[in-house]
């Protein structure tokens, strides 16, 4: 049974610099489970993985599309499981690592996704608020179920697909997964000391650069560490402010992530700072179980 190692947790946990480690002990190569260091020329930002890292390790999935094109789950999916594939047929062990839970499951229990509206209907739908969404998915009948109404582009999806919902398969065999669980204190921690490293690496002159490229409603830029450099570029927010704005921004993003992740029984948990050494021993125990 060809195995496939997952590692997943909230953003700034320390799951990457793990699955770097682990490739390196078992022979593995990387898939990026994460929706913004799938776009170009956003690396700063996105804290991908340095060049040095990715000629040491194989990294896959980074640099797929440009900031404006469109990319989703479906399409992530797909791709990961040709790479898996081919990794599986040379005989290394597939990593997939990252904090976008969506393309994590969509992969692992082979979700069917829907498909695309017709064409016409997202643009139509982007120019829309969030309370007109909602209106016009109370006039057409849609149940919300579970659905997040603080999210525009999930209100925008349950009325692409009149309120179908993708159906979601069991757990593919030969799927291991890793969760790491910080403590609160030391996740956010972590996290400003990330955000202040990405600032004194030149975040300010990519955003600004990518804003004069794609424009801010590109959608790379709709993303955290980049959104809200808007209003300081438009003189309305000084540096200390966005900077804030950052963090409080990818705090409330790794709540959600631990949310997602929580929900899913198959995880093996271990708390950080990670012992390395119980780790491998898990995975290889694992690793032995499948051969």
């Amino acid at each position: 049974m060809a195995p496939l190692l997952v590692i997943v947790g909230e953003t700034a946990s320390g799951k990457s610099d793990l699955a770097f480690k682990l490739a390196q002990e078992f022979n593995g190569e990387l898939i990026c489970a994460d929706s913004w260091t799938v776009r170009r020329r956003m690396d700063i930002g996105t804290a991908k993985p340095s060049l040095k890292e990715q000629a040491m390790v194989k990294h896959h999935l980074l640099d797929v599309v440009d900031p404006e094109q469109p990319y989703s789950a479906a399409v992530f999916k797909q791709q990961a499981l040709d790479v898996i594939r081919d990794i599986q047929e040379r005989n290394k062990l597939p990593i997939m690592v990252g904090g976008t839970g969506l393309y994590i499951d969509g992969v692992i229990f082979d979700y069917n996704f829907l498909p695309a509206g017709p064409p016409g209907q997202r643009e139509a739908l982007e120019q829309l608020t969030r309370e007109e969404l909602l209106d016009k998915i109370k006039e057409q009948n849609i149940d919300l179920g579970n659905t997040d109404t603080r999210n525009k582009r999930r209100l925008m999806r349950l009325l692409e697909t009149n309120g179908a919902q993708q159906t979601k398969g069991q757990l593919q065999k030969g799927t291991i997964i890793i969760g790491l669980l910080p403590e609160r204190e030391q996740l956010k921690e972590r996290i400003t000391k990330r955000v202040d490293h990405m600032l004194e690496q030149g975040l300010e002159q990519e955003v600004q650069k990518l804003a004069q490229k794609y424009g801010w409603e590109a959608e790379g830029l709709k993303g955290i560490g980049y959104r809200e450099w808007q209003d300081y570029f438009n003189g309305s927010q000084n540096l200390e402010t966005t900077r804030q704005r950052i963090i409080s921004s990818t705090v409330h993003l790794s709540k959600r992530q631990r949310t997602w992740f929580k929900r899913h029984a198959q995880i093996k948990w271990f708390s950080t700072p990670v012992n390395y050494a119980q780790v491998v021993d898990y995975v290889t125990t694992e690793l032995n179980t499948l051969a």
